[in-house]
């Protein structure tokens, strides 16, 4: 209903014909390529609020923002935050924010490296992950478009690594994960995931079955770290 309003609104009704003038048409081709930049232009910016931030000290963002898996906030329809989500994901179900322990999802992902600069294909960086990330199931990190949530298409299978992969870990059992348009000196080709130069990207941590340590913040992730 809400979105049949929105459409009713330019003349769009169910069963009745469509017939825009001229400049009507003109109107709706710009707002069709001017509005995935304004909600592009509106996530990178960031809320005020900051109820979309999961950490006080990083740069990871929660997609939901506290609302429901409808977007409900405590008492309004959050519609830029539901425009953002569904501008880079295609679904959203109640599971996905309800703190349900060794059983949910939870999806942290930042635009930002740690200086809170935006993520660059150009450039070489380094996420490090705690030991025994708090996934029961499994957890993944991927790289994904900003503007429009595609993976990126490079010579890779995946840009994406998870805990089944054989990855190379340090003495104490945590994880240095590299993205950029190479791999950087020194590290194995088996933590390596490939950007594209000059593209944006968001870095996306998955958390299947999500353990008590998540939700308390005993554990955390490390911002990404730019090194060149």
């Amino acid at each position: 209903p809400e979105l049949r309003g929105v459409l009713a609104s330019i003349g769009i009704v169910k069963g009745k014909p469509f017939n825009p003038t001229v400049e009507e048409k003109q109107l709706l081709e710009k707002a069709v390529k001017t509005a995935p930049k304004m909600i592009t232009a509106q996530r990178l910016l960031g809320r005020k609020d900051e109820r979309n931030l999961y950490y006080k000290d990083r740069q990871y963002e929660r997609a939901w923002a506290g609302a429901t898996s409808e977007y409900m906030q405590e008492s309004y329809l959050d519609i830029d935050q539901r425009a953002a989500f569904f501008q880079y994901a295609y679904s959203s179900a109640p599971a996905m924010v309800m703190r349900t322990m060794n059983a949910g999802s939870k999806y942290p992902f930042t635009v930002r490296d740690s200086k809170g600069d935006i993520l660059n294909g150009s450039h070489q960086y380094k996420l490090h992950l705690p030991a025994n990330p708090p996934a029961k199931l499994f957890w993944a990190v991927t790289l994904y478009n900003v503007v429009d949530g595609t993976m990126p298409e490079t010579s890779q299978l995946l840009p994406s690594k998870n805990g089944f992969d054989n990855i190379e870990k340090n003495t104490d059992g945590s994880i240095d994960l590299y993205f950029g348009p190479q791999l950087p000196n020194g590290a194995p080709e088996s933590n390596y995931i490939k950007t594209i130069p000059g593209r944006d990207f968001l870095t996306a941590i998955r958390l299947y079955g999500t353990g008590i340590e998540f939700f308390d913040q005993t554990w955390k992730p490390d911002d990404v770290l730019k090194i060149k």
